[in-house]
């Protein structure tokens, strides 16, 4: 299990955590065969955006993950409701669901929707974005594949943007437009917001 031993928690929820972890392993597992490559929303909330996209992209595969399970359960009647085929959600963290994923599934296109910014510089650690995760999703993603972020925290966007041009596994894509709009709830609120977009690929094609 990976959790941060300076924080020891409870046998029950070590339990908790580890039948989770079978239960995500399992599912991606019936998957994989079938869906060799995904669409993967991290933190996909009440599940509006990726219904919407995958109802628009029958060709891919679509699957949503947030950690809450009352998110989830709102997803999952969205999707019972849409009876789409190409389309899952799967309660886990990002972490979590990463190290779960089979060998031979990859992720084609990632989206973040207006991620929790932890403005705090205390809990900058906490963001989802961060060279580590940069890293994990490189790793797990096919050459080319395409990462999408919309905030309308421009701090965090910053950040983010200071990241990927640190990063050895990914580039900016300057030129690419937002492949599908669909309002979400966050997106609704916010006064303003802005997107950026990067591939995976050879660091000297950065620029």
């Amino acid at each position: 299990m990976n959790h941060d031993t300076r924080h020891p928690i409870s046998s029950e929820a070590a339990e908790i955590l580890e039948n989770r972890r079978r239960e995500v392993t399992a599912t991606l597992g019936a998957l994989v065969e079938a869906h060799p490559m995904i669409t993967l929303e991290l933190g996909c909330g009440h599940g509006h955006f990726l219904t919407a996209y995958a109802s628009a992209h029958s060709g891919e595969f679509c699957l949503g993950i947030d950690r809450q399970g009352n998110r989830i359960t709102r997803s999952l009647r969205k999707q019972g409701h849409a009876g789409l085929p190409n389309l899952r959600f799967v309660r886990a963290e990002v972490r979590q669901f990463l190290d779960c994923l089979p060998e031979g599934m990859r992720l084609a296109r990632i989206f973040v929707l207006f991620p929790d910014p932890w403005p705090k510089r205390r809990h900058i650690k906490n963001r989802m974005l961060g060279p580590s995760m940069l890293a994990i999703l490189a790793q797990h993603a096919i050459p080319e594949a395409e990462l999408f972020l919309r905030t309308d925290d421009f701090d965090y966007l910053e950040w983010v943007e200071a990241n990927l041009s640190d990063s050895v596994e990914w580039r900016m894509h300057t030129g690419r437009v937002w492949p599908f709009e669909r309002e979400t709830v966050f997106q609704r609120k916010a006064r303003s917001y802005r997107s950026l977009s990067a591939v995976t690929g050879d660091p000297a094609r950065k620029g």
